[in-house]
């Protein structure tokens, strides 16, 4: 059996996502200094999150299929995250020659 969400539900996620939108270019046009990245990633993460659950309805999907996203999200996690401490850390030891 498939969910089918009202349209009420839809346009308020629309509406939500515009809203999020607009925030995120309000945000890029002020300088926060270091909160800058985590403030737009976080944006990012609340729009995605509105995708993934309503518009591509894993919010009523099967229990398998909700654990299958989340294990998805948790590796695509795990993997900026060694990838952000491979960047970070390049300069620690120096450059040899110079």
């Amino acid at each position: 059996m498939s969910h089918i969400a009202p349209k009420s539900q839809l346009y308020g996620v629309f509406g939500a996502l515009m809203v999020l939108t607009v925030l995120t270019v309000a945000v890029s046009r002020v300088d926060l200094g270091l909160l800058n990245l985590p403030v737009a990633i976080a944006i990012a993460v609340a729009k995605a999150a509105l995708v993934v659950l309503i518009f591509m309805e894993v919010k009523f999907s099967p229990k398998l299929v909700q654990v299958s996203a989340a294990a998805g999200f948790l590796f695509l996690g795990i993997m900026v995250f060694y990838t952000m401490t491979d960047y970070l850390s390049r300069n620690l030891l120096g450059v040899a020659g110079r």
